[in-house]
């Protein structure tokens, strides 16, 4: 229902409260039936005026209801403020008997009225509520002792207010004035309940108070209280300005000493000590001199644009940047090469191949001091320990040390900076690291250098390729400082998973180290030396209350963690150090402190991956070596037949080169299918079907197509291929066996997996040679075969003819395979095989 009266706080209007004093007794009948007016704030008393609006509808009705019929009319307060209801229990029992003097239309459809204050009613009995309440009201008769506390109530009511009218705003002096014009003791206290209480139900509980004593009794109170709050709201007004006309005399009076002393030249202006300072700065910089020009220009900018101009910041902050910039700070390179190894060796366990190229670096750098600082190239697996061996690396060369993630990366200017005409520009990340670091030649990590992307803001491996030349980073210009900066004695390390998503000519300017990743035994030294120290001391507990045994550390390694990494090895460990941590905190002191295997599993469930590897102990399965940007992998190759007409099917989400290495093997044996003891009309009496595992993984490549063949091969003779056994290689359509790549993760993978022999191109006999000579741990316990052409891997792949040459009394092969050979070494010459030969593809299997 629409609001139906002024606010309860409203004023009358100027000059003041209009007080009606009774002249005289007059007896006067008033009507006993009434039209029931709700309030909802507001609440009327006995001989005074009060503006009433009716809004337009119901209440508006009732008003005019009234009218009609007579002048009164009584107003009572509803119990519930928001409340829609006219009933009796929706209306307090007390109200007020008004006189309707005056009706107002209003614009907008509702009405003013001026009623004045008659008589105190209750309301007896409603008569009916609907469509307009109407009730039954009996006048309540006041009762006034009279008598000295009756005097004393009055006279601390009229000081309680004059003291409110002086100490708020919102009264004027005309209500002083007309309380002290009242005489009657039950006037004064209306007066004081309808302008000076603000609470409705306090002004209900004095309109249904008819004792005057006691009334003055709770309007003293109820005054007192406002009092109180009046004289806090006073104090803490008086303290706020106080602090603000004290903080305003203490800024007139710096200013005008700020005035004086500039007057006497004691004291210059902040424009002229920022000049000052930049001077002062540029001096100590060690700039170039094509720098300090720029800068000693800037600054004179400086001096000549107005402090409030939007170029003036612009020129501020560049110059800011080029005094804050090491232009001729560097740290000096470790010179004990025996006390940077023992850093290396501290740090990181085996990764030799790192560990040398350093200290060859520091050992040309301690020869030939201004020998430019080395552009490396990290690539491996995740969780080989690319990102910390750069911080190793800056502490083995005593060098301060910084890293920019490029990952993501799509914007040049992030690299080179934004030019100073743009709003927010910035310097690139590369002299912000410099700026950070405080060294002209720290060690700078530039990660996830294959994940960097390219938009219509330009191409970032682009950008780089000025910062990391060496001919061209000796004056690199970042677009912001407009000035050349050498960074040729900053040594960069570049991080990646995969090679082959690092732009070729980025990748042509850095020298690639490959990380291929652990064996289990480096990872339980791994272990030993760092991981779980390190989580003992992240989780609180003491070497005491938690050993890690080597056995367990490689069973965790082995069943939980099979990654090239170690950082699976890690959080398996967090793990078990969570768990324990919980033991202990519920009091459970009684836990062995070494771990055993039955707390393994009870820490960290069942094992991820069997101990036992699945085999190729049926026939059509055949174990390829596989390489992916995660490290290497053993990738099964399933084959399967039925009856039909020769079709030919492949699954498992194969890019186009696998599928074409595929169909070529296939068409391989069919071209040669008498040699290998097949029927050649097998295919066309069956269809085949070949999978490759791990559906939801991407796979390409042609490094597959020897592991396809003999899954064929071993479906069409009903042999399994031999156990223990791993291959990898490109087949051709005359079956040579060519190069591969990630020779060096398809080791590790094999042995992993507890291979016995792997089954390699010849011409990658050079890179398992390298192996040996400089991680000897990884081909330990392997034996190699390589081969040229598949007539090589046939019987090496199979068991029964290995048995039967052996029967024959160790010749090379079987009668079929000797003539096969020749023949097909003689049509490779007719059909211009060594041209198939030289096409090496090194592409491996994997996502």
């Amino acid at each position: 229902m629409p609001e139906p009266e002024a606010p309860a706080d409203v004023t009358p209007p100027a000059p003041g409260p209009v007080v009606v004093q009774p002249v005289a007794k007059v007896e006067e009948s008033y009507p006993e039936t009434l039209f029931v007016f709700p309030l909802r704030r507001a609440v009327g008393f006995p001989n005074l005026l009060m503006p009433v609006v009716a809004e337009a509808g119901k209440p508006l009705e009732i008003l005019e209801k009234a009218r009609a019929q007579s002048e009164f009319l009584a107003l009572v307060l509803r119990r519930d403020p928001e409340g829609e209801g006219m009933g009796p229990e929706d209306l307090h029992k007390v109200g007020v008997l008004v006189r309707v003097l005056k009706v107002v239309r209003l614009p907008d459809g509702n009405a003013s009225a001026v009623c004045q204050g008659v008589k105190r009613i209750a309301l007896e009995r409603f008569l009916r509520v609907e469509p307009y309440p109407i009730a039954r009201c009996r006048i309540l008769e006041e009762t006034n002792p009279g008598g000295p506390e009756v005097e004393a109530l009055v006279r601390n009511v009229r000081n309680l207010l004059r003291s409110i009218v002086e100490k708020s705003p919102s009264f004027g002096e005309e209500f002083s004035m007309a309380a002290l014009n009242i005489d009657s003791a039950a006037h004064l206290a209306d007066f004081a309940a309808a302008y000076f209480v603000r609470d409705p139900e306090k002004k209900q509980k004095s309109l249904e108070t008819t004792d005057v004593k006691e009334r003055l009794r709770f309007l003293d109170e109820a005054l007192t209280t406002e009092e109180a709050y009046l004289e806090l709201g006073e104090r803490i007004q008086k303290e706020i300005r106080e602090k603000v006309e004290k903080a305003q005399k203490e800024y007139f009076l710096r200013e005008q000493l700020k005035i004086i002393r500039r007057e006497l030249g004691e004291e210059k202006d902040r424009p002229t000590r920022e000049r000052e300072e930049f001077a002062g700065r540029i001096a100590k910089a060690g700039m170039p001199p094509e720098a300090e020009r720029r800068a000693r220009e800037d600054l004179d900018r400086l001096g000549i644009v107005p402090t409030e101009s939007a170029e003036y910041p612009v020129v501020r902050n560049a110059l800011e940047l080029m005094v804050s910039l090491p232009w001729s700070t560097v740290t000096e390179d470790r010179a004990d090469l025996e006390a940077a190894a023992r850093v290396l060796e501290q740090d990181h366990y085996g990764l030799e191949e790192v560990k040398e190229r350093i200290l060859e670096f520091l050992g040309v750098r301690k020869l030939r001091e201004k020998h430019s600082g080395p552009i490396l190239c990290f690539v491996g697996p995740p969780g080989v320990g690319k990102t910390s061996l750069g911080q190793s690396i800056a502490r083995a060369t005593a060098r301060k040390f910084t890293r920019l993630s490029v990952g993501g990366m799509r914007d040049e200017a992030e690299i080179k900076g934004h030019r100073r005409t743009y709003v927010g520009a910035m310097p690139g990340r590369i002299l912000q690291g410099i700026k950070n670091a405080g060294s002209a030649n720290p060690v700078f990590m530039l990660d996830e250098l294959d994940k960097i992307g390219t938009d219509f803001r330009g191409d970032p491996a682009a950008a780089l390729l000025e910062v990391l030349d060496p001919e061209q980073n000796r004056a690199f210009l970042d677009q912001y400082l407009d000035v050349p900066f050498d960074l040729s004695r900053v040594m960069f390390i570049g991080t990646a998973n995969v090679l082959d998503g690092i732009p070729p000519a980025l990748r042509d300017r850095m020298e690639v180290i490959e990380l291929p990743g652990y064996v289990v035994e480096e990872k339980v030294e791994i272990a030993v030396r760092h991981l779980v120290p390190k989580e003992l001391e992240n989780h609180g507990l003491d070497p005491g209350k938690l050993k890690f045994p080597r056995p367990i550390l490689r069973r965790i390694a082995e069943g939980w963690t099979r990654e090239a990494g170690v950082r699976a090895l890690q959080q398996a460990i967090a793990k078990v150090c969570r768990r324990r941590a919980v033991a202990l905190a519920k009091g459970l002191r009684r836990a062995p402190g070494a771990l055993d295997e039955k707390l393994l599993h009870e820490y960290l469930g069942p094992p991820r991956f069997d101990e036992e590897e699945r085999r190729a102990s049926a026939p059509g399965i055949a174990p390829g070596l596989a390489w992916t940007g995660y490290g290497g992998d053993v990738l099964y190759v399933e084959a399967a037949r039925w009856p039909g007409k020769g079709g030919f099917s492949l699954t498992g989400r194969l890019g186009e080169v696998m599928e074409e290495s595929a169909r070529l093997a296939a068409d391989y044996l069919r071209s040669r299918a008498a040699a290998f003891g097949v029927e050649p009309e097998a295919f066309e009496k069956w269809d085949f079907h070949v999978h490759f595992p791990a559906g939801a993984v991407p796979k390409d490549g042609p490094s597959a197509g020897v592991a396809i063949a003999s899954a064929l091969l071993s479906l069409l003779r009903d042999e399994p291929v031999a156990p223990g056994l791993g291959m990898t290689g490109e087949l051709t359509l005359l079956g040579e066996v060519l190069p591969v790549g990630g020779i060096r993760e398809k080791v590790l993978v094999a042995r992993r997996f507890g291979l016995k022999t792997v089954l390699l191109p010849a011409r990658n006999r050079p890179d398992v040679e390298e192996l040996e000579k400089r991680r000897p741990e990884l081909v330990r316990g392997l034996r190699f075969v390589y081969v040229g052409r598949y007539e090589d891997v046939f019987p090496v792949a199979f068991e029964r003819l290995r048995s039967r040459r052996l029967r024959h009394g160790g010749a090379t092969s079987p009668t079929s395979i000797a003539s096969m050979e020749g023949e097909t070494r003689s049509r490779s010459r007719r059909a211009g095989g060594g041209a198939l030969r030289t096409a090496r593809a090194s592409s491996p299997i994997g996502p």
